[in-house]
């Protein structure tokens, strides 16, 4: 089944694209300015995004056939569309979804919009990567929930790449992809027996004026809030069941979002261990309102679509997403059987790792991020480089200056690599960060 790239026509139910023309992206083209998607942003102070990450802007995974995340992507859809298909006597399933959205945003739609404070810690250089102070790419696709809440629609669903500065290990990249669900309730959709008078003290209501508590908003009932909590995770269950072809043991965690509340994220046992698969909960009623939707209510969720896949089909490390060697997306050519029959992941790569060491002393310690050194490697090494940890972390009391010393593991998916070949991406790294991060190799 093949969802395809398209704008619903009829009672068709497809995923509709956005943005319009999408051009490939540019690299830097000066030292003034970024060049991406035909646009170009002057930097500045906040300017961290590296030539490497932008040029993973051009890959498009999700529109690749017969890639893991594609599948995953279309499974997703599929579910929401047999289960509110023809949604209370509509013709047209009540979940559209939506794939082209730019992933260059706004700092407002990216973290205002969704009621993040200024100083939290999502907001950091360390964390992003900023075009300038004003444009980033996104961290989440939950950036375009409030223009689609107010373009009026009632539920949707949002596929696109997303980026973080991250470490470096078989399950951290810093793209990869996520789904974000919304579902707005008026009164009568959530009560389908109350009146129509939104005041009736013997009436549930949607809204309340109470103090927030664990269990409820200030301005949300009680009883608007636990029927959305059972409706967001019977709905989320029922998908992680029909993802995995079976009834999976799962527990629910309560955690804290800033757009959302209550919150929770789902786990699931996997081979003796619980793992975390996706994050939701109740909207806050202001971003709601905010939005233009005084009047409804509503429940949020974000799926990343890596983790899944990898659990699915037993994909071990999430550079192969990035692959494009045939023996890896030639056993995910689904044809006649469908997306939803059992695929496992058969490695074709068995050569060795190499290993090597870096350690520095920081001459500017307040400036030095461990994600900063992350981005250097991962620019020159590219996804020759498995793993990267911080090993050893070392204060002179002599001199009061910090040493840091990490492990870099290499390894190609297509060759032997040599102790020559590390040792020139080596070197090369070193000369960099010196460069740039003002630090002395020891």
């Amino acid at each position: 089944m093949n969802l395809g790239i398209r704008y619903i026509t009829g009672n068709a139910f497809a995923i509709r694209p956005i943005c319009g023309v999408c051009l490939l992206p540019k690299r830097f083209s000066s030292s003034e300015a970024v060049e991406v998607f035909g646009r170009s942003f002057k930097k500045d102070d906040w300017t961290n995004v590296t030539e490497k990450i932008i040029s993973n802007l051009e890959r498009r995974l999700l529109h690749v056939k017969n890639h893991p995340l594609n599948i995953v992507k279309e499974r997703i859809v599929k579910f929401f569309h047999h289960k509110y298909g023809g949604y209370a006597g509509s013709s047209s399933p009540l979940f559209s979804a939506y794939e082209d959205f730019s992933p260059i945003v706004t700092t407002n739609q990216n973290f205002d919009d969704l009621l993040i404070p200024i100083d939290h810690v999502s907001r950091s250089k360390s964390d992003n990567y900023y075009l300038n102070k004003d444009w980033v790419l996104r961290a989440h696709t939950s950036a375009h929930q409030t223009e689609l809440i107010r373009a009026g629609l009632p539920a949707f669903l949002v596929f696109g790449d997303v980026y973080r500065r991250d470490e470096i290990d078989s399950t951290h990249f810093p793209v990869f992809h996520q789904c974000e669900g919304v579902r707005l309730f008026t009164k009568h959709q959530l009560f389908p027996n109350s009146s129509t008078n939104q005041s009736a003290p013997e009436e549930p209501q949607l809204f309340a004026k109470h103090d927030r508590s664990a269990e409820h908003q200030e301005s949300l009932s009680l009883e608007a809030t636990k029927m959305m909590e059972y409706d967001l995770k019977s709905c989320l269950e029922d998908l992680i069941n029909y993802l995995f072809s079976c009834t999976v043991k799962a527990r629910w965690v309560e955690v804290y979002f800033p757009f959302t509340h209550p919150s929770w994220e789902l786990e699931i046992e996997h081979q003796g261990k619980w793992v975390e698969v996706l994050g939701c909960g109740v909207m806050e009623q202001k971003l709601v309102r905010n939005a233009g939707c005084p009047d409804r209510a509503g429940w949020a969720f974000g799926i990343g679509l890596e983790r899944i896949a990898m659990l699915l089909y037993q994909i071990p490390d999430i550079r192969l997403f990035w692959s494009k060697d045939d023996r890896f997306l030639s056993q995910f050519q689904v044809g006649d059987a469908g997306i939803d029959q059992p695929i496992t992941f058969k490695p074709f790569s068995n050569f060795m790792p190499l290993y090597n060491d870096i350690s520095f002393w920081l001459d500017d310690e307040k400036s030095f991020h461990d994600n900063d050194f992350y981005d250097i490697v991962r620019s020159i090494g590219d996804d020759l480089v498995e793993t990267v940890s911080c090993f050893d972390t070392y204060l002179c009391p002599k001199t009061g200056r910090t040493s840091k010393a990490f492990k870099l593991t290499f390894r190609h998916f297509e060759r032997q690599l040599t102790q020559k070949d590390v040792n020139k991406i080596k070197a090369e790294i070193e000369q960099t960060a010196t460069r740039e991060l003002k630090i002395t190799v020891r």
